[in-house]
């Protein structure tokens, strides 16, 4: 499976999706926030916010098996966090789309960036004295 691939999938199963129209689904998180916008126009904006906020959530709880082990004598639990990393995965997918990316073009850049800022592979120096961006 492509990362466009997955991307699509995971769009299936966005908010929007699950209910009736957008603007149900924007007035709710707009009302909630106490945000006065236009549901429709901000669709997208409901998507990211979802999307931000499932990134942050997910990773937390990939962190937390860790921790677990590191600190509360839990055994590794690679498959716990291989799983939560797919949920990072499916929330990094609907934030991409929401800012009108496709999953695979973000990877890319993100291939781009590190090959400019470490031609050569990574290294302390010069991580230590990179301008920060």
């Amino acid at each position: 499976m492509t990362p466009n691939e997955f991307q699509k999938e995971a769009l299936r199963t966005v908010v929007p999706a699950r209910l009736n129209s957008p603007s149900e689904a924007a007035l709710r998180v707009f009302t909630i926030l106490g945000i006065v916008s236009n549901p429709t126009k901000d669709m997208s904006l409901v998507q990211l916010l979802e999307g931000l906020i499932g990134l942050q959530t997910e990773s937390s709880e990939a962190f937390d098996v860790l921790k677990k082990t590191l600190f509360q004598g839990h055994i590794l639990d690679k498959e716990h966090i291989a799983d939560e990393l797919g949920d990072v995965a499916w929330y990094l997918a609907i934030a991409a789309d929401a800012i009108g990316y496709e999953l695979e073009d973000i990877l890319l850049m993100n291939i781009a960036k590190r090959e400019e800022r470490y031609p050569d592979g990574f290294s302390t120096e010069q991580s230590l004295n990179r301008t920060r961006d």
